[in-house]
């Protein structure tokens, strides 16, 4: 008889933030992990697997993973979704763990081997002021980043996405508490201002260190094509979700006006999201998350097809992603040729002890490591030790108190 999933268990912990992952047993005896976390949904995620995905999965024969993904996606009626395509990716990612170490090799080898030797990344450098931003763009090179994303403040604004006015202050846009917070926003004032932020980080930085910016679906077509095309002297590497990614037709307008390169995809959760922006070209690199968007058996059919149209995967990689995830993202990238580069946020150093993990970051570049399966394990005592706590991304609203996105 083969082996047999015997128990399925969800563990929630917050050792800095929230993180929900999915505890698979073989009867075998082999332990494997995935990752469910929806920023700000964390519990409906936890119910979701608890409730409705664990109890399906007793008795299954922890090597079909394609089969399994196929029960879970086609076998539930209501379909896709953020919630139900972070409970697939969980069971999808544990299953992938499992596999790498009943074979005794990194998942990555099992996705056919790497085709570089190591994947690029991207961090994060934000200040309110011009010269706290530059000095932010210096500390990350110094890390070793070859890559930056770069956001500052805006004049006549509190608050600005991706920005602590703190110098000292970092970045988690999840705030503790019961409800979220409210942050205003001025679209007009933050146009006059980001051109000539990037337009100094440029002049700053030389034309070697790949820049980015993230206008986090604040736009619409127009200002997104006004902005793209004022950035062009920056040479930018990507402008991130110009505009909100349930209105793909307003790529369109954009792609017209500038030749900036687009990114786009964090909020996506199934192929079907992805496919117009990618078949006509309306990109050049997708940010779906492995944690989001089916596991790494969805996650290769995405990049496949984006490979078939010269866009590059890129994958989201912030600090509300799992390490489970995060480690599963880069044997993806190590084995994926059109892998363009992926976010690198970095995580609070509990979470590095609550999750110890083989993927290593040196010289501006990741790569999985070498351990059985995706190299990434539970503390289950440590991380007992941080139980859940209410926290919620913000909410904003524009100068006359309407509803914009966030």
């Amino acid at each position: 008889m083969t082996d047999r999933i015997i128990a399925a268990e969800v563990i929630l912990t917050s050792p800095g933030r929230n993180y929900v992952t999915l505890k698979l047993q073989t009867a075998d005896g082999v332990t494997g992990y995935g990752d469910a976390t929806v920023n700000g949904r964390e519990l409906a995620a936890a119910s979701y697997l608890r409730d409705h995905v664990a109890p399906l999965l007793i008795g299954l024969d922890p090597a079909r993973i394609e089969d399994t993904w196929q029960y879970l996606y086609r076998g539930a009626y209501w379909r896709r979704g953020p919630i139900t395509m972070a409970a697939v990716s969980a069971v999808d990612l544990a299953l992938w763990d499992i596999k790498g170490k009943v074979a005794g090799m990194p998942v990555y080898q099992l996705l056919g081997g790497a085709v570089r030797d190591r994947v690029l990344a991207y961090t994060h450098a934000s200040a309110w002021e011009l010269p706290e931003l530059l000095d932010a763009v210096d500390a990350r090179r110094a890390d070793g980043f070859r890559a930056v994303r770069a956001q500052s403040g805006v004049p006549g604004l509190e608050t600005v996405y991706g920005v602590h006015r703190d110098a000292g202050g970092g970045y988690e846009p999840a705030k503790r508490g019961a409800v979220p917070v409210t942050e205003s926003w001025d679209t007009d004032a933050y146009l006059r201002h980001v051109p000539a932020v990037l337009a100094a980080v440029r002049e700053h930085v030389g034309p070697d260190l790949a820049l980015l910016h993230d206008a986090h679906h604040r736009l619409t077509p127009q200002q997104a094509a006004r902005l793209g095309k004022a950035l062009e002297p920056a040479d930018l590497f990507w402008l991130e979700d110009v505009t909100p990614a349930e209105n793909q037709e307003a790529l369109r307008l954009v792609r017209q006006h500038t030749t900036t390169p687009l990114a786009i995809g964090e909020v996506f959760n199934s192929i079907f999201d992805c496919k117009d922006l990618i078949t006509e070209q309306l990109i050049d690199y997708v940010r779906v998350a492995v944690a989001h968007a089916g596991g790494i058996s969805h996650l290769r059919s995405i990049f496949a097809l984006a490979d078939l149209y010269q866009v590059k995967a890129a994958p989201h990689g912030p600090s509300d992603v799992s390490p489970v995830s995060f480690g599963a993202s880069v044997h993806v990238g190590l084995s994926t040729i059109n892998f363009g580069i992926q976010e690198y946020m970095g995580y609070d150093a509990l979470a590095h002890e609550v999750f110890p993990h083989a993927w290593s970051f040196a010289d501006g570049y990741l790569h999985p490591g070498e351990a059985p399966g995706l190299g990434v394990e539970v503390d289950e005592t440590l991380a007992a030790k941080f139980p859940y706590e209410p926290a919620y991304l913000p909410v904003a609203r524009r100068l006359d108190g309407s509803m914009t996105d966030w």
